[in-house]
């Protein structure tokens, strides 16, 4: 008991070494990780609203974003790090505190969780195992990457939390255990979890072969080890399912540059504290005192040859795996994530640190720190000059470099004297903890926090509050955009959405409709022009406007959320203006194709559209509108400035990472003649007829025209919606909803089925004629899920309760044979 006791001292100290460390950083910097407004506290206040009642969908749905998706994919990736759930207690709108305090919280379990791990793969003093653990909680990759990203995080436990599975595959007990441990962590974050589990059973193959062993033993370990990460993940099975099949069907990540040669001086310097910026590298370092004592083993000879060379030889292999393209690919499931190139790099700075505490449990001596820093200086001098390499890292190599190898010299020789070694610990705790502070600061100061103001988010939400009308009608707070997620941090139903498992059909139909999107279209945004906001029922919005709020809020009438097209309709897919009034029902636009009128002549691609040369000159076109309408321009992938009606603007499209959406230009003159200049930066693609003029009162017309053959009532669920049309209505009702995989609909008292996609929009043919449509949503993927997580964890349930019962029932003491009675003499020779 005194042990265990002493054990859970040890991790708690470590916990509040590093969470202390992370706070302080933090505090003293005064600012908040980067991004951590646009995506992290977005989905928490979700997360909040879900718990509190006050989401517009639940679990399933998210009827608030993207003008509707599904959102399980996304709760599972971002929001199943069970430490965010205990946010929920605090105000919705202390949400980058309550990331804040996520991060913390994740910190200090997996540094807790690392010290026991160390502790079970070599034993030594437990507060230098704290000490080492610390290195791991506060790695450069938690500094710069997880503190914005606190599903990421998740991986910082699982790591330690697989690796403790993993030790008891090594000495065969507690395969249930480790079972749900794998559970556990699969469940938390998929992508973590993978990498996580890639290196526990490589620590695993180290500690097989890093010692003699009979292999008789060595193939039972591994049988047990593959049985328990395969049920594990099975357990896992809902989470599974349902983001591989949200995988199927998301828009692919956009394409980011190969990785280009960083050199290898770029690459070591990430090895030393307090680097940061420059290319992008693997953020694996984990402090001054890991680092000497990873560059020592080489030189300690009291760890077993075998064993060094074991270590050695696996560090090696997999460091060059974090500089080649392929085996970097291989990391990250063949494709280069495009928030970052090296998201794997928490599972590098696990084994560093690993390999560092073989170095120190086994007390180096003095030959190993001289090696270990002389290692480190070769390392700095080929790093030096590099952009990332600042002053404060140098001091921190030379003053700190000196305490510690002061310290650990002095614990080698002085070992058996309890206050001698008590006062080298105190001293490394010291200098690791200024480390851990100190290249915390510095990541908070290379990328600060450019989040909205509390003042500015509260006027917004204020103002989209105001103009509610759900589900008669949507309240946008776009396109004035405050993060990326706008609709789940302000409020309302809008088209402004940032996921990883974004639907293609949603973005596309924005795309498509004119509302352009980034990321390569994993992060779209609001309809910006009166049809496309029509064709969404978007009754109220915020634009941008002057300071101090940043938004002008504004109003339209709107047909309903469900409208009906007549029967014999037919999508004109040719521009965004037809494809806008196929939606819409009605022609309001006159979208002629434009005469070039001067400067560098275009050239026509048919319905490719035209390619614009690049100059300063400027390419003029002009197009013949109805005189009083109101003209807008859609470049889509246009780059470089576009002039007309009064209106100049710069459009910044990239093909395909960043689409424009459609701009307004202005009011159209009495002559009719709408004239536009461009000037593209190169050469630069438009589509044929990107000039669309709306009609004068076409649009309201219109509007009303669907607002009268329109559903007269719509109620919404959690993932439901049910509307009520004007009775005897035919042809194709219209839902202002993407038409992602997963619904299903009826149209009057038919069977549900799923629904038939117009231009990307959900359709449902009414038939002869129908008075009501429903419609409902169940994320695919999850029914399967469901069957085989239920399946396993029943099979295990009962493996369980049957070895339980064996070793309950009591064994019976094997009843002694009689023994035979003794014949004297009857051999005896005669």
């Amino acid at each position: 008991m005194a042990v265990r006791r002493r054990e859970v001292l040890a991790c708690g100290g470590a916990a509040a070494l590093a969470m202390g460390g992370y706070g302080l950083a933090v505090a003293l910097h005064g600012t908040w990780p980067a991004g951590v407004s646009e995506i992290a506290v977005p989905f928490h206040a979700r997360l909040w609203d879900l718990v509190h009642g006050r989401a517009t969908g639940d679990l399933l749905f998210n009827w608030s974003s993207g003008y509707g998706v599904p959102f399980l994919a996304d709760f599972f990736a971002y929001l199943m790090n069970p430490l965010s759930w205990p946010t929920v207690l605090l105000p919705r709108d202390q949400g980058r505190l309550a990331v804040l305090l996520v991060a913390l919280g994740s910190i200090g379990l997996g540094t807790a969780l690392m010290t026991h791990l160390l502790g079970r793969v070599h034993p030594g003093p437990r507060w230098l195992r704290a000490l080492a653990a610390v290195g791991y909680g506060l790695c450069a990759w938690v500094l710069d990457v997880g503190g914005a990203a606190p599903m990421l995080l998740w991986g910082l436990v699982s790591l330690p939390l697989l690796g403790l599975a993993a030790d008891w595959c090594l000495h065969e007990r507690r395969w249930l255990a480790g079972t749900l441990c794998v559970a556990l962590a699969w469940a938390g974050n998929l992508y973590t979890a993978a990498l996580a589990t890639l290196m526990a059973g490589l620590l695993l193959t180290v500690r097989l072969f890093a010692t003699p062993r009979p292999f008789r033993h060595r193939v039972r370990v591994t049988g047990r080890a593959v049985t328990m990460a395969t049920t594990g993940v099975l357990l896992a099975s809902p989470v599974l399912f349902v983001a591989v099949r949200a995988a199927r069907t998301a828009q692919p990540e956009s394409p980011v540059q190969p990785l280009g040669p960083s050199g290898l001086g770029g690459h070591l310097a990430q090895l030393l504290p307090s680097t940061h910026g420059g290319r992008p590298v693997p953020d694996v370092a984990i402090g001054l005192f890991g680092l000497l004592l990873v560059c020592g083993l080489p030189f300690n000879r009291r760890v077993r040859v075998r064993e060094r060379a074991v270590w050695c030889g696996t560090l090696v292999l997999v460091v060059l795996s974090f500089v080649w393209t392929p085996t970097v690919l291989v990391w990250h499931g063949l494709a280069i994530p495009a928030g970052g190139p090296y998201r794997a790099a928490f599972v590098l700075s696990g084994l560093l640190v690993l390999a560092a505490w073989v170095s120190l449990a086994h007390r180096p001596d003095l030959l190993t720190l001289l090696g270990g820093a002389a290692v480190v200086a070769v390392i700095a001098g080929l790093a030096a000059g590099r952009h990332s390499v600042r002053t404060s890292t140098w001091v921190l190599l030379t003053v700190g470099g000196a305490v510690l190898l002061t310290a650990l010299w002095t614990l080698d020789r002085r070992h058996a004297d309890r206050r001698a070694a008590a006062l080298a610990t105190w001293v490394l705790g010291g200098a690791v903890l200024g480390n851990a502070v100190w290249s915390g600061h510095a990541a908070l100061d290379a990328a600060p926090d450019g989040g909205p103001s509390p003042a500015a988010l509260r006027a917004g939400r204020a103002a989209v509050r105001q103009g509610a009308d759900w589900p008669a009608g949507r309240s946008d707070p776009g396109p004035h955009a405050f993060t990326v997620n706008d609709p789940l941090l302000v409020g309302g139903q809008g088209g402004g959405y940032f996921s990883g498992y974004l639907p293609t059909v949603a973005a596309l139909l924005l795309h498509d409709l004119g509302a352009g999107w980034t990321a390569g279209g994993r992060q779209t945004a609001s309809v910006t022009d009166p049809v496309g906001q029509a064709l969404f029922a978007v009754r109220a919005h915020l634009a941008d406007g002057p300071p101090p709020a940043g938004f002008t809020p504004g109003r339209a009438a709107a047909p309903p959320l469900v409208t009906v097209l007549p029967a014999g309709s037919r999508p004109d897919t040719s521009s965004v203006w037809s494809r806008q009034e196929s939606l819409l029902g009605s022609q309001v636009y006159d979208a002629p194709l434009p005469v070039p009128a001067g400067g560098p002549v275009p050239t026509l691609h048919g319905t490719s559209g035209w390619s614009v040369p690049g100059g300063d000159e400027g390419t003029v076109f002009t197009a013949a509108c109805t005189p009083g309408g109101t003209a807008y321009f859609h470049g889509v992938w246009y780059r470089g400035t576009v002039s007309g009606l009064g209106t100049a603007y710069r459009s910044d499209g990239e093909q395909p990472t960043t689409a424009v959406p459609i701009h307004l230009l202005g009011p159209v003159p009495a002559d009719g003649v709408v004239r536009v200049t461009l000037r593209p930066d190169t050469v630069s693609q438009v589509p044929a007829r990107p000039i669309g003029c709306l009609r004068p009162g076409a649009l309201a017309a219109a509007v009303a025209r669907a607002t009268a053959t329109g559903a007269t009532r719509v109620t919404t669920g959690g993932h439901s919606l049910t509307a009520t049309l004007p009775a005897g209505s035919t042809g194709t009702a219209l839902l202002s909803v993407p038409a992602t995989e997963g619904w299903t609909c009826a149209a009057g008292r038919g069977h549900a089925a799923p629904p038939t996609p117009v231009l990307g929009m959900i359709g449902v043919p009414l038939g002869s004629g129908s008075d009501r449509v429903s419609c409902s949503f169940r994320p695919p993927g999850l029914t399967e899920g469901l069957i085989v997580g239920s399946a396993t964890a029943a099979a295990l349930a009962l493996a369980a309760a049957v070895t339980r019962l064996s070793r309950r029932r009591p064994h019976r003491p094997a009843t002694p044979a009689p023994a035979r009675p003794a014949v004297a003499d009857e051999q005896a020779p005669r």
